[in-house]
């Protein structure tokens, strides 16, 4: 079970942190982070982080969002800086074993940017 924080309502170029607790059958190695979706578009990789450290982000928010979990307390916490408009979803945390094509969602928690 993932229990997803920290969404809300911003203005262009402030900061925004969520958060992710995983509970239940965690096991490894396992790969947890966050996904997005805005009105009318698929749901898109936006950073993830594998217990053993490697992360992956999407080119867009490179250099803006930064992915970090804590693996003793199987939480992730993603640092949205610079936040511009076109952020504006509905943000999704994920956790799958690392082997796995299955992946596990929280409930989504929205992201709103004002320009």
């Amino acid at each position: 079970q993932l229990q997803a924080s920290g969404g809300g309502l911003v203005q262009a170029g402030q900061s925004l942190r969520l958060s992710c607790a995983a509970s239940g059958d965690i096991r490894n190695p396992n790969v947890m982070g966050w996904y997005r979706q805005a009105p009318g578009k698929q749901r898109d990789l936006v950073a993830t982080v594998a217990n053993w450290g490697m992360t992956n982000y999407a080119e867009g928010v490179k250099g803006r969002f930064t992915i970090s979990r804590d693996v003793a307390k199987n939480t992730v916490d993603l640092q949205m800086n610079s936040l511009k408009p076109d952020d504006t979803a509905v943000y999704y945390c994920s956790y799958k074993l690392a082997l796995s094509t299955v992946t596990t969602w929280g409930q989504g928690t929205l992201v709103t940017v004002s320009s």
